[in-house]
């Protein structure tokens, strides 16, 4: 009578093949795991590109656009350039421009008046339902960018000089109130992407 003996695993075979396992699973894991950071990363770079994408095409837009309209003052008194740019405003930008799409077929202008305001490293585009705000108006207010150190605005005139002032100080009367730019740079300073300079032409 013979005897057929099965061969088993040893315990160091045993113990052998289960650190094997263990390090391919921890290899398995940290591949996922650096998966799936890569892209977060991604998709956060993504964000923020459109995100300064939309911002500058805000802005251009808005420029393109510029119209010689000025607007009333909140209390009806008086009345305020259609584009404004002064380092004395609490804004840094303020704009009258057409292109006001309307869909619904609202009874409102085509023109709006859009302002734009660097707060706490945070850049916001208002504007109002209405051209002639008054108090009592209601006011829109979106974030469109964060991180933004600085947010300057150059204008170049019809001769070419450049400012960061506008209406130019020697502008007088009526004109002072509707004259516009030949063109404008945008200069957004960002703690991510450093300075993005853009010259917007203003239509005529």
């Amino acid at each position: 009578m013979s005897f057929h003996h099965s061969k088993g695993f040893t315990l160091i075979e045993v113990l052998v093949a289960l650190a094997i396992f263990g390090v391919l699973t921890l290899l398995a894991y940290t591949t996922l795991g650096q998966t799936f950071s890569n892209a977060e990363f991604l998709n956060d770079r993504m964000d923020r590109l459109q995100a300064i994408q939309r911002t500058v095409r805000y802005l251009n837009n808005d420029l393109t656009a510029a119209a010689p309209r000025p607007i009333r003052s909140e209390l009806g008194d008086s009345y305020m350039p259609a584009l404004m740019v002064s380092a004395a405003n609490d804004f840094a930008l303020a704009i009258t421009h057409g292109s006001w799409s309307n869909p619904a077929g609202l009874p409102r202008s085509t023109l709006q008046r859009s302002v734009y305001m660097l707060e706490d490293d945070e850049l916001y585009r208002i504007y109002y339902n209405v051209l002639d705000a008054t108090y009592s108006s209601d006011t829109i207010s979106t974030k469109i960018l964060d991180e933004v150190l600085s947010f300057e605005i150059l204008l170049y005139d019809d001769n070419g000089q450049v400012t960061n002032q506008w209406p130019p100080l020697e502008a007088q009367g009526d004109i002072n109130l509707t004259i516009r730019p030949r063109a404008v740079e945008v200069i957004l300073t960002l703690k991510d992407e450093g300075e993005i300079r853009r010259i917007i032409e203003i239509a005529s």
